[in-house]
C-alpha cells in the first residue's frame, strides 16, 4: 500500500477522533489504531461530568399542549452518577450474543470495568466505569442505538 494513503489514514483519524481503522486493498491490508493493544497497556477511561440540564419553561398554553403528551412517559429518574454515551453508535451489553451481560443491576463495579460496548462506524468501543459503586440502574437495551451525551447507567 502506498505510503501517501496510510498518511492520509492517519489524518483522517486525528481529524475524526475515531480510535481505530482497517483498510483493505486487494492483498494487502492495514490497521492504524489510536491506541496500544499492547495486553500491558494501562486503558485509559474518558471523564466525562454530569451535566446540569436547564428546566423549560412553559407558559400557561404551552404547558396545557404538553401535558397529555408527557404525562404517561413520566418516570422517576435513579438519583446517583450517570455515566453517559461518549459517542453516538448502537450499545452491546455482553460481548457476544448469548453471553451474560458484562454487568448487572445491583452488581458492584470498580473504575475501570467494563459496562458495556458502543459499535460506531464498525468499531467496539468499551465503555468503562470511571466510579466505583453499585449499578442502581441500566437505561438501555441491548442493541439499542444511543445517542452522544444519553444516559447509559446510574451508580450509587
Amino acid at each position: 500500500m502506498d505510503i501517501r494513503k496510510i498518511r492520509k489514514l492517519i489524518e483522517l483519524i486525528n481529524e475524526t477522533g475515531v480510535s481505530e481503522i482497517e483498510v483493505h486493498e486487494d492483498k494487502e491490508s492495514v490497521r492504524i489504531s489510536r491506541y496500544s493493544h499492547a495486553p500491558s497497556a494501562p486503558s485509559v477511561p474518558v471523564h466525562y461530568a454530569p451535566q446540569a440540564h436547564p428546566q423549560p419553561t412553559h407558559t400557561p398554553a404551552s404547558a396545557a399542549l404538553d401535558a397529555p403528551a408527557t404525562a404517561p412517559q413520566e418516570k422517576a429518574t435513579p438519583k446517583g452518577y450517570t455515566v453517559k454515551s461518549p459517542m453516538v453508535g448502537t450499545v452491546y451489553l455482553a460481548p457476544t450474543p448469548g453471553e451474560k451481560p458484562f454487568v448487572e443491576v445491583g452488581q458492584r463495579v470498580e473504575v475501570g470495568d467494563i459496562l458495556c460496548l458502543i459499535e460506531a462506524m464498525k468499531m467496539y468501543n468499551q465503555i468503562e466505569s470511571d466510579k466505583a459503586g453499585v449499578l442502581s440502574a441500566r437505561l438501555v437495551d441491548n442493541e439499542s442505538p444511543v445517542e452522544f451525551d444519553q444516559p447509559l447507567f446510574i451508580i450509587e
